[in-house]
């Protein structure tokens, strides 16, 4: 895939960091709050946008569950988390892994939150059934030892989407594998300077169907594009927002 295009915007974007202090924090606070949505519709999470920002400040919203409201309040957090591991080059590993994941079931399931499962389970919705749970940890050492190996040689938008199918096809833990997916697949990228992708809740299907190409053929062509996509969207909002193109970038 030629990310060509991508990575000529990037460096247009990178010509001009450090960014505005004010076009970072409006577009932090945008990025968080459809950051969140996106990814916890996706998981059938039914608050809307402005529901999810209104959580964010703090607000319940009725008739919706105390699960829902954790899912968007711990989500925020993880994407605290990725920023914070960003600032500070930390590399991937199973520790960081597991805190990224007990911050997205806190006070949803506790006792399961940043363990890899000790059960098998099945996909809701998928043909593929992951691995056994006694293959988990050394499937997960596996992943990592790819990802600073073999990883390192893909560009850094496929290697993040290669990572985000590896991980949720090891399935590591009970609940929370998407949301936990996608948020190290943005670590990833953010690693690499480039912005988060957010699959919006519109390219469900879309993405869903990549994920089972990906398992069923290996093929990875169109979570890429997807990611890609996704990438540059954002890329388009940061260059807009600088004045240096008319392409708003809407997630």
């Amino acid at each position: 895939m030629d990310f060509k295009r991508i990575d000529e915007k990037k460096e247009l974007l990178d010509l001009k960091r450090p960014l505005p202090e004010a076009v970072v924090k409006n577009l932090r606070e945008r990025l968080l709050v459809e950051w969140t949505y996106h990814s916890n519709a996706i998981e059938g999470n039914t608050l809307t946008l402005s529901e999810t920002k209104v959580v964010l400040e703090g607000i319940t919203v009725g008739g919706k569950s105390l699960r829902e409201h954790f899912e968007v309040i711990n989500h925020a957090e993880a994407i605290g988390l990725v920023e914070d591991l960003v600032s500070k080059n930390s590399p991937i590993t199973e520790f960081v892994i597991k805190q990224i994941h007990q911050l997205v079931l806190k006070n949803i399931r506790e006792r399961d939150a940043g363990s890899y499962r000790t059960i098998n389970v099945f996909i809701q919705g998928s043909s593929h059934v992951p691995p056994m749970n006694s293959l988990v940890p050394g499937l997960m050492r596996d992943l990592l030892e790819w990802f600073e190996g073999e990883g390192q040689m893909l560009h850094p938008i496929e290697r993040a989407a290669t990572f985000h199918h590896r991980f949720v096809h090891i399935h590591p833990f009970v609940d929370g594998n998407g949301r936990t997916a996608r948020l190290l697949m943005n670590l990833i990228l953010m690693q690499k300077q480039y912005p988060p992708a957010i699959i919006r809740q519109e390219d469900r299907v879309t993405y869903y169907s990549a994920l089972r190409e990906a398992d069923e053929t290996g093929m990875m062509e169109p979570l890429v594009l997807l990611v890609s996509e996704a990438v540059e969207r954002l890329l388009d909002a940061y260059l807009w927002a600088l004045g240096l193109t008319d392409k708003t970038g809407e997630p």
